[in-house]
């Protein structure tokens, strides 16, 4: 099981130089990966009707892919996976041509999480439709699929039109990994059919077990092996001391988690220095097993 860490977003300096440090820290530690979160734009609360998102204007972003542009710079074989990109919101082919870039100038170490947000506010923002967002989502992946594997194509569905083009340079994995975020039975569906994994919310397996139970059943009826797919789970600094973060790893190796993530978020860290303090803590209870 790969271990990585989440980057904490919203609570990191907007300093390149931190930046290149948590990166480099995090790969010398013997991390495998960073996984970042995806909002383009806040809210105000105070804006007429209200506000009750866990997020507001005042909570700092980076855009991943350009964040991982900067820290594949800097490192040599840390890899990079978004958690999640909400994808219906932003242009198929224009992120499709983003990840390539990316994915070609990093050595191919991206992996695409997507999802369908639950943020109205910022598929207004947009100019994308949020009601219609889960069936443009397995409009996209189909797309996308094509966009990294085709140096043309020619695709006609009820959202996207290419006549005979494509990007260049492809990416160097063709395609670029996609993994769903999400526990509805129709995002489990999708991921099922159209994923080569899958991004749980839950902290433990015990939280996640139905959705578990539903992956599987997709997956059977799909015709696809659990093997061959992955499992993403994340697990908090919060969750306990060293001895738990190793249990909870070992819980969801067990049920077949193929990577998991260290999120340091939401403990009352001030500094980068806080929360790279956690993570060698977090990689000393890991790694010195």
């Amino acid at each position: 099981m790969k271990i990585g860490v989440v980057f904490p977003q919203t609570e990191f300096v907007s300093d390149p130089i931190a930046i290149r440090d948590y990166a480099q820290t995090v790969e010398g530690l013997g991390f495998s990966h960073v996984l970042a979160y995806d909002h383009v734009v806040g809210v105000n609360p105070n804006r007429p009707g209200g506000w009750t998102g866990p997020y507001t204007y005042e909570s700092a972003f980076q855009e991943p892919l350009i964040m991982f542009s900067y820290m594949a710079a800097c490192t040599g074989k840390l890899e990079f996976t978004t958690g999640v990109i909400i994808l219906p919101q932003r242009q198929t082919v224009l992120f499709a041509k983003q990840a390539a870039t990316l994915d070609v100038l990093s050595g191919g170490r991206l992996r695409v999480g997507i999802g369908l947000g639950w943020n109205e506010v910022e598929y207004v923002a947009l100019d994308e439709n949020f009601h219609t967002r889960g069936r443009r989502l397995e409009e996209q992946v189909k797309l996308l699929h094509e966009l990294w594997t085709k140096p043309l194509v020619n695709f006609k569905g009820r959202w996207h039109y290419i006549p005979d083009a494509g990007i260049n340079p492809l990416p160097v994995q063709r395609p670029i990994p996609i993994w769903f975020g999400g526990h509805s039975e129709a995002q489990l569906g999708r991921a099922a059919n159209l994923g080569d994994g899958w991004m749980p919310n839950s902290r433990t397996v015990h939280d996640a077990r139905s959705s578990l139970d539903e992956l599987n059943r997709c997956l059977m009826v799909a015709g696809r092996s659990r093997e061959s797919f992955g499992i993403e789970a994340r697990t908090h600094y919060l969750d306990g001391k060293p001895e738990t973060w190793v249990s909870v790893a070992d819980e969801w190796q067990s049920v077949g988690a193929t990577h998991l993530s260290f999120n340091t978020m939401g403990n009352g860290f001030t500094t980068p220095d806080a929360h790279l303090a956690a993570i060698r803590a977090y990689a000393k209870a890991m790694f010195s097993r």
